[in-house]
């Protein structure tokens, strides 16, 4: 959930505003994480656990990241002080600071939930571009539904309060992940139709929790049924998504290399049928007798022990104890299992 705060509240550094002894809740949502992540045939999504790790990193600030990250009182978001001065870091950063355990906790849970679902039916880049369009949709709502209740009513409270935390994207992935679904969910007691499972918790959050932004999450809801809206009405490629795309191809192409550089030379052989087939350029030699494709740097065939033929017979002649091509299936077979049993 998303937490707002009147002006009078505005002072702070630090973990947060709300922040206090811990109430066990940390080490839960470690257990929780590390059974969803560790579970056999689990798809372990990576951005969502980027994202959870993240949102964590800023609230503990660890180390040196005490000193490096901003205090919560300078990227709380405040739509007076982003309209007057372009204030971008409570723009964007106010998204990934929490109040309190309890807080940070609940918002974390929701985001493992959704995340997980949506990045394996989505991809990764595709989830990644969603989540920032999110982003920045949730909070541009909120700076417009601010002002305008500013311009109509005079009413300076939305106008001039504090807020943080991840729940306008949470709000947002919920949209997305119910929008075409025809299931229903038990929501405290009630029995709703998952497509407006959203709005019925916006509701409830502003009734039985105090201190709730109601625009923030308000302004997720929007910017989830904008973001839908976007992907019905463009049907060519996702700008974030290449984008996304072209970053994670820069930033990994130094690690490929180097695993390129660091492979063992028999590493690049060993390989049998059309894959195989398709990288004998690079200098691979197959054997004639079980069709396996071998490293240039052995003479001797890795899975029959047969002698290479171009190099050692270039005219193919058999020694006067038959050759390896003259061999029969089962001696293929005995070689094989004579290799794997060494």
């Amino acid at each position: 959930m998303g937490a707002g705060m009147s002006g009078g509240r505005r002072r702070g550094a630090g973990v947060g505003w709300g922040s206090g002894p811990s109430s066990g809740m940390l080490p839960l949502l470690a257990l929780q994480v590390i059974l969803e992540y560790g579970r056999a045939g689990a798809s372990r999504p990576p951005v969502t656990a980027a994202l959870i790790a993240a949102n964590a990193l800023v609230y503990l600030r660890p180390g040196a990241l005490d000193a490096f990250l901003p205090p919560l009182s300078r990227v709380a978001f405040n739509p007076h002080l982003i309209i007057q001065y372009g204030d971008l870091t409570r723009f964007f950063l106010s998204a990934f600071y929490h109040l309190s355990e309890t807080h940070f906790f609940y918002n974390m849970t929701s985001l493992l939930w959704k995340g997980i679902q949506l990045e394996t039916s989505m991809g990764s880049v595709e989830f990644a571009s969603m989540v920032t369009a999110l982003l920045g949709l949730s909070q541009g709502f909120t700076l417009l539904l601010s002002k305008g209740l500013l311009l109509l009513g005079n009413e300076t409270a939305y106008y001039d309060q504090y807020a943080v935390g991840f729940s306008g994207v949470l709000f947002g992935m919920k949209i997305v992940l119910n929008a075409w679904s025809d299931d229903y969910v038990f929501l405290h007691g009630m029995v709703i139709p998952a497509k407006y499972a959203a709005w019925a918790e916006l509701l409830l959050i502003q009734a039985f929790i105090p201190g709730t932004s109601f625009i923030g999450h308000l302004s997720g809801i929007l910017a989830g049924l904008a973001y839908l809206w976007i992907k019905r009405s463009y049907s060519g490629p996702d700008p974030l998504a290449l984008l996304i795309s072209g970053i994670a191809n820069v930033v990994s192409w130094p690690v490929k290399f180097a695993q390129r550089l660091l492979r063992p030379g028999r590493r690049q052989g060993g390989r049998v049928g059309r894959r195989a087939a398709r990288e004998s350029g690079r200098g691979m030699w197959r054997c004639s007798a079980c069709t396996f494709d071998n490293s240039p740097s052995v003479d001797i065939c890795e899975m029959c022990n047969s002698v290479r033929e171009d190099r050692v017979f270039p005219n193919r002649q058999h020694l006067h104890d038959g050759g390896s091509s003259d061999l029969s299936v089962d001696e293929i077979r005995r070689r094989r299992l004579q290799r794997f049993d060494r």
